[in-house]
């Protein structure tokens, strides 16, 4: 797995470091409130659980997964709900926990469908953020890193469901993946 990593974008103690940050951050914004965290999967399943560890409030967590990769290296824009919350939203505090913040096409769709379910707010964390991908007018409030335009795995992120279970984040090398 290892050989194919062309260069670490973030190590496992950054990574750490990042949960740890915006864990402080989340739990001043979030001081006597019982938000919902949703995680989405499959990809923000390990920083999702590191992050909560690090969020001294009281927290629900459920998940959504929701795809507009289809397998590829870059979204389709034709989003697709696989499993959906079990938990009500209604008039409830949502934090949408992500791994990474691209196109925002996925959660455009996120937002605009719990918005549709009358939570009373909604916040996106991401570990990672491409501005430079954007396609929809979308934000995350607390961000661990803004990343350049390249193909990253580990930590959750995956190409063709490998690398998920790397400790780290790193880009994989071109000729994997072309």
């Amino acid at each position: 797995m290892n050989d194919s990593i062309k260069s670490v974008v973030l190590t496992e103690e950054q990574i750490q470091e990042r949960c740890k940050a915006l864990g402080k951050q989340i739990t001043e914004d979030y001081k006597g409130k019982t938000p919902i965290c949703v995680g989405i999967l499959k990809g923000s399943i390990m920083f999702m659980a590191d992050l909560i560890k690090n969020i001294e409030t009281h927290v629900e967590i459920d998940f959504m997964d929701v795809s507009s990769y289809h397998g590829g290296t870059e979204s389709t824009g034709e989003v697709k709900i696989l499993k959906d919350l079990s938990t009500s939203v209604d008039n409830r505090d949502v934090i949408i926990i992500e791994d990474i913040l691209e196109t925002g096409t996925t959660l455009n769709s996120i937002v605009d469908l719990l918005k549709y379910r009358n939570c009373n707010s909604i916040e996106i964390v991401t570990l990672l953020d491409k501005p430079m991908k954007r396609k929809v007018d979308i934000e995350a409030k607390y961000v661990g890193e803004k990343i350049p335009d390249e193909f990253v795995v580990g930590y959750g992120l995956d190409f063709a469901e490998k690398y998920r279970n790397l400790p780290y984040i790193g880009t994989l090398k071109p000729e994997i993946y072309q």
